[in-house]
């Protein structure tokens, strides 16, 4: 069962490990990528490049994986915001959008798991 709708279409984003595909609805671009059949640090380089593709705008970047990222969310300052769903397969679902009135910004280029 695939978390991506089938609507949605194939595109690049800089620094990605796996396919992203991008849904433009009703003026939103919301971004999607599923890396719950991988491990690290994939998770993270791809959340990241997925708010980089965002940053500064009112898109989402919705990322299916076989956990939450908790190693993700420590390195996220104020200015990412995220929402965590479990899914019915065992699966989470997080949507991250930025916050426009955040008081401090992630380094993007921080992707590396270890603390």
């Amino acid at each position: 069962m695939s978390h991506i709708p089938n609507e949605a279409q194939k595109v690049e984003i800089e620094g990605a490990t796996v396919d992203f595909y991008k849904l433009e609805k009703d003026g939103q671009s919301t971004y999607y990528f599923d890396t719950s059949k991988e491990g690290p640090p994939h998770p993270m380089v791809n959340a990241m490049a997925g708010i980089a593709a965002i940053k500064g705008t009112n898109g989402t970047v919705v990322m299916i994986n076989h956990k939450a990222p908790g190693g993700l969310f420590a390195k996220l300052e104020n200015d990412v915001q995220y929402v965590i769903e479990e899914l019915s397969d065992g699966l989470v679902k997080v949507v991250f959008s930025y916050n426009p009135n955040a008081t401090a910004e992630t380094d993007l280029t921080q992707t590396s798991c270890a603390g």
